[in-house]
């Protein structure tokens, strides 16, 4: 298989490394980048698990090739805690409503409501709704991710 050279900006930080064509980008993050908080789930786009950001839009890891993202800039869920520790308002509204348990798909779905209010945008329920119905929790029954979304927007979350 050919190698390719790649460069991604991940959580600000560039990352160089050599990679296989068919290497996803959830692989590409976990193994050459280290960043292991999003979860590989079903690997088909299914689950949500590994959704990150790509240059602002919420994606699926496993369905996009690490070189697709050649160039691009990439966020991690470990990216969006600042510096001070001080937790996102997605991960904050998520801990606030008691949104987890086990945690496995909780990265995807951060990322996903982060990247749904950036820049203050104020989604509808229904576009909650629709954005999160790619998400699959087995232990919560969705009711705190729900209310964590709710808070995120009204602009009530820390």
């Amino acid at each position: 298989m050919s190698q390719h050279s790649i460069e991604v900006t991940v959580n600000g930080e560039a990352v160089r490394a050599e990679v296989e064509a068919r290497r996803t980008l959830g692989d590409f993050l976990r193994i050459d980048a280290g960043r292991t908080g999003l979860h590989l789930g079903c690997e088909h786009g299914v689950c949500g698990a590994c959704t990150v950001m790509v240059d602002g839009l919420a994606v699926r890891s496993c369905l996009m090739l690490a070189v697709q993202a050649n160039g691009r800039d990439v966020v991690t869920v470990e990216g969006l805690a600042h510096a001070d520790g001080t937790l996102h308002p997605a991960q904050q509204a998520m801990k606030d409503e008691y949104g987890l348990q086990c945690g496995f798909c909780t990265p995807g779905i951060v990322m996903t409501l982060a990247a749904l209010t950036a820049d203050g945008a104020r989604p509808t329920e229904a576009a909650l709704r629709d954005a999160l119905s790619g998400h699959l929790c087995r232990c919560t029954g969705y009711q705190g991710i729900l209310r964590a979304a709710r808070r995120l927007a009204q602009g009530t979350a820390a």
